[in-house]
This record gives C-alpha cells, structure tokens and sequence, in this order.
C-alpha cells in the first residue's frame, strides 16, 4: 500500500484523545488517557516519563501492537487514515514499510534459530516480494553498516552477538524498509556511549534524508535534549507538557518536567535530587492533579480538580493550574496544599 509524501507543515501523524485501558482485577488500568499530539515529517519527537508513564503503550497503541482484550479509543490519523479499528490485515501490512517500530528487547524479538541474514530475507521478502536476493543482500548489509554491524557477521546467529549488537540488529531490521513514520523505544539501551552517539547520529541522518517522523521513547533527557526537536512528558498516561525541546529544557513550564530535568545527573552536580513520593496508580489515581501529592508547588485545587490544558506560544501547552487564565481559579484555592491536606487527598 502507498501512500503519497506529505507536505513538510502535515503531521505524518495525528493522535487525537487516544485512550489505552489494560483490564486488571481491580479495575481498568488507564496506561494511556486521552494523549494528543501530532509528529511531522522530519521530526523527532521525544517521549519522555518515569517507568509506568504511559511511553511504551502510547507507542504500541498507535501502532495498534497491544494484547489481546486491551481497550483502545481515540484517533490515530496516519496521513489522513485513522489506524484505530482498522483492520488487522491491513495494519499488518502497513508495519515495516509505512510503520516501524524499534523495541527494547532485542534478545526476546530475534529468532534464536535464525542467521541475521535470515531475519533480512524474511523482513523485505514479505515487504517486497519482488527483490532478487542480491538486493536483499545488498540493502541488508548497507542498513547493517550505518549501525556499525560488519558484513562479516552477516550469518551469525543471535547469541553469537553481544546485546549492544542485537539491539543495532533490531534497529537496522527497522530501518531497512525506511519507514514513514518510525518509533524507536528506548533504541540505544545496553548500549555503550559510542554506540549510542552512533545510533542518534543515524536517526537524525534518517530524518533528514528520507523526512521520516521519528517518535523517541526515552529515559535519557540527554539524548532528546541532543536529538530530538520537540519533547513530550508523560506522567500518569497523560502528557502534562509538549513543546520546542530546547525551550522545554530551558524553562519548563510544568512542576514535573523541573524535577525530572532536576534529577538529571550532569557534570555540575554536587548531590542527588529525587522526586518523593511513586507514581500514581493508573487503576485508582488521585483526585485533580495526578502530580499533586508529588508537587512541591502543589495548591489546594490541585488536589480537587484536573488542570485544564493551556497552550502557549510556539505549540506549547501545559496542563498545570499555576497557568491558568485569570479568575480561573476560585478564591482561596491558589493558597499552598499543606502536606496534610495532601495524605488526606491520596487516600480519598
């Protein structure tokens, strides 16, 4: 199936009110609640979060790779084409050429009885059913050279390779079909910093040359202050602040992105500094603000009602009550949220 290149000021993709429910015993899990966003051709857009954020599943749900059962609403418009609902053939097919994804697991995605080679053949024989095996060769030892992989260890097994050289393999078996539009989740894991420096010159270089709209699930806010052009934090399945990565970095508008930036450890640091407190549970969050209980500059309505999303200049927006519009918040409840008045609100 293909699909015409779009224009550089349309979004490649279109995430409107997208919505991921695990089922649990206890409740649905809300991973992913109501996210929009949108990625261009040729951007790189950065995801980023604490371990339970939502990163992952906002990943896999707008690819449509998520477990059987699993609750999915909203829209994922991929060049004009809502992906949700679709189906499962059609998305399938869809995946590799139009779609990629880079997982974190390179040892559990690679068929431990299979060559690399192999893996290649199966990969662009299923795309492209007409290539001779000279082109396979060929376009599968160019993806393995730009992720410094040598031709020589072409028909190697998986456990003949380190893990650093099993996640390169995963990301050049995505990159070999040159996706429109690719997410890489945590691509540079067990990684050294070589190699990881490696991996973000090669996304960028990808961008640029093929104008693939990239998505980047991180950890590290080094790497997205270095590669990426916009930046997304999750905290609770929601994303809480969106925009210009280095304006983000510079001044974050939201509580949450200042202490994630501030527990980054840099060269400068002299000390530790953590986020007290866990993240919130997905099956029963805290009333109003999931980052209340968190939040050093927490208000008495933050614990009573959801922040309202507020846009800011050059596609920015935030969701915190400190910018909301004049006479937004009732009288008396922009005072300080005492710590007491926070126990009582986690636990109702």
């Amino acid at each position: 199936m293909s699909t015409p290149n779009p224009r550089p000021d349309t979004p490649v993709v279109s995430v409107r009110d997208l919505r991921v429910y695990y089922g649990t015993p206890k409740g649905p899990a809300r991973a992913v609640d109501r996210v929009s966003l949108d990625i261009r051709a040729g951007e790189t857009l950065g995801v980023v979060g604490e371990s339970g954020s939502g990163k992952s599943t906002l990943g896999r749900g707008i690819l449509g790779l998520l477990p059987e059962g699993t609750g999915l609403a909203g829209e994922v418009l991929y060049q004009g084409q809502n992906l949700v609902g679709l189906p499962k053939d059609e998305l399938r097919k869809m995946r590799g050429p139009e779609l990629g994804l880079i997982f974190q697991e390179p040892m559990t995605r690679l068929n431990p009885l299979l060559r690399i080679q192999e893996h290649f053949e199966e990969t662009l024989r299923q795309h492209h059913p007409k290539l001779t095996k000279d082109e396979i060769r060929k376009r599968a030892l160019n993806a393995l050279g730009r992720t410094g992989i040598p031709p020589t260890r072409y028909k190697q097994y998986p456990h003949e390779f380190s893990g650093g050289m099993r996640q390169r393999i995963m990301i050049a078996l995505a990159l070999v079909l040159e996706p429109t539009l690719l997410i890489a989740d945590e691509p540079t894991t067990a990684l050294d910093v070589i190699v990881e420096a490696q991996i973000i010159r090669l996304l960028a270089d990808l961008k640029r040359t093929s104008g693939t709209a990239v998505m980047l699930i991180t950890h590290n806010l080094g790497i997205v202050a270095e590669a990426c052009d916009r930046v997304a934090v999750m905290y609770g399945g929601k994303i809480v602040e969106e925009g210009n990565a280095r304006q983000v970095f510079a001044d974050p508008q939201h509580p949450y992105t200042r202490e994630l930036l501030a527990s980054t450890i840099a060269l400068e640091t002299r000390e530790l500094h953590t986020i007290p407190g866990v993240p919130p549970s997905l099956i029963t969050p805290p009333p109003g603000c999931l980052f209340h209980p968190r939040c050093p500059d927490a208000m008495k309505i933050c614990a009573a009602l959801a922040p309202p999303e507020e846009h800011l200049e050059g596609r920015r927006r935030v969701q915190c009550w400190r910018h909301a519009a004049p006479g937004g918040i009732p009288a008396g409840q922009d005072a300080p949220l005492e710590r007491e008045e926070i126990s009582v609100a986690s636990e109702a």
